[in-house]
């Protein structure tokens, strides 16, 4: 059997149309097939490889830690350099209240420990979340999802959480003080990139302390220098309670993180002790990794290069087919009247090399989330690309 065989044999299918693109090595922006393909990564492997795939620093980093040790202890037990001296470098990143830092495996286990601690932390119940928002897929991340389409095979999830609309600013009523936690992703994802304004911000923020309601942020795909900004909320000036991230955290490697202040993620040392735990969370190996992935944002100044880099595609992607192009920083959606117009275009890329698709809750709009190394170059050829797939799809 060949390897696409195998893989409709023996591993769990999630749709009956993945795209069964074979790849064979990945470097910088590109992916390569077996037979001599050569794609372009324009969605970063929805949002993961933010320096690109393979980076050297990142591979540096990786065989180093390979060959002093992997799997030791459950998290937070033994001290492992690794860990410690990534927590150190995710504080020096954030604001100073939020220095205390969980790791986890993934997105989904990390929103999964920011609720728990919300709960804990107040002894409060109800959980606030917006409609179209996206946090991952376990039971509890996808109880505080706002679209009802991918939840309704799956309930009774948690009881006690209420959708309101993002961006609207009256409904922020809805949060009292028998809220425990308001979560939302800075920037809408999954609804095709969202983005409220400052002032909105201004009012969430002062609506959770007016009720002594956490505010958590969800930065998993806008974190680590996506938007042009380190952190998204930065963009708004405020400061949550409890953020979020992960997928581009890790250079390619699984990990995640929820970070807060060191007094509210006490609460999980008693009462019981042991108030979350996780095997596998901070593992070395992608420890070191999402160490070396901030230090090459940072010293190889990607963060200066996103705006400059967005407007780019914003100035070459003209066409009378694209109706609006949403964005916050190199997190951006490309907007046609329908799904049915955008999908041939996205398949003609494929098979013209470039790798784009859709959003979960916005089918009618193209993801454009590529590497932030991608360069001026790179983002004139993949624009002519799409540009020739909206002439001929």
């Amino acid at each position: 059997m060949n390897n696409r065989q195998l893989f409709l044999s023996h591993l769990a299918q999630t749709t009956d149309f993945p795209l069964l693109i074979e790849i064979e090595k990945a470097e910088g922006i590109y992916m390569f097939g077996p037979n001599g393909e050569k794609y372009m990564d324009l969605i970063s492997g929805i949002g993961v490889s933010n320096i690109g795939h393979r980076h050297p620093k990142v591979l540096e980093a990786i065989h180093k830690q390979l060959d002093k040790y992997l799997h030791l202890m459950v998290y937070g037990e033994y001290v492992q350099q690794p860990q410690s001296l990534l927590a150190q470098a995710l504080v020096k990143t954030l604001p100073e209240s939020l220095d205390n830092v969980y790791l986890v495996n993934s997105g989904s286990e990390a929103i999964e420990g920011a609720l728990k601690l919300a709960k804990r932390y107040n002894n409060r119940r109800e959980i606030i979340s917006c409609i179209d928002a996206y946090h991952g897929s376990s039971h509890g991340a996808l109880s505080v999802g706002g679209n009802e389409i991918f939840k309704r095979a799956y309930r009774p999830l948690l009881p006690g959480v209420r959708n309101i609309q993002y961006g609207d600013k009256e409904q922020l009523n809805h949060i009292s003080t028998a809220t425990s936690a308001i979560i939302l992703e800075t920037i809408q994802g999954e609804a095709g990139i969202r983005v409220a304004d400052k002032q909105y911000f201004k009012a969430l923020r002062e609506r959770c302390d007016q009720t002594g309601t956490l505010l958590i942020l969800d930065e998993v795909q806008a974190g680590f220098g996506r938007t042009g900004k380190f952190w998204a909320f930065e963009h708004f000036g405020i400061i949550p309670d409890i953020v979020v991230c992960a997928k581009g955290m890790g250079g390619g490697m699984p990990i995640g993180a929820f970070i807060a202040s060191k007094e509210i993620m006490e609460v999980f040392k008693d009462n019981p002790l042991l108030g979350h735990i996780t095997t596998f969370g901070g593992h070395p190996v992608s420890a070191a990794a999402s160490l070396a992935t901030i230090e090459v944002i940072l010293e190889e100044k990607l963060i200066d290069t996103v705006e400059e880099k967005a407007e780019l595609f914003k100035s070459l992607l003209k066409h009378p087919k694209i109706k609006e192009i949403r964005n916050k920083g190199l997190l951006m959606a490309v907007a046609f009247d329908s799904f049915d117009t955008l999908k041939p275009i996205i398949d003609r890329c494929i098979e013209d090399g470039v790798i784009t698709d859709w959003f979960l809750y916005c089918d009618n709009a193209m993801r454009i989330a590529p590497p932030l190394t991608i360069s001026r170059e790179e983002i004139h050829t993949a624009c002519e690309r799409i540009l020739k797939a909206l002439n001929e799809a």
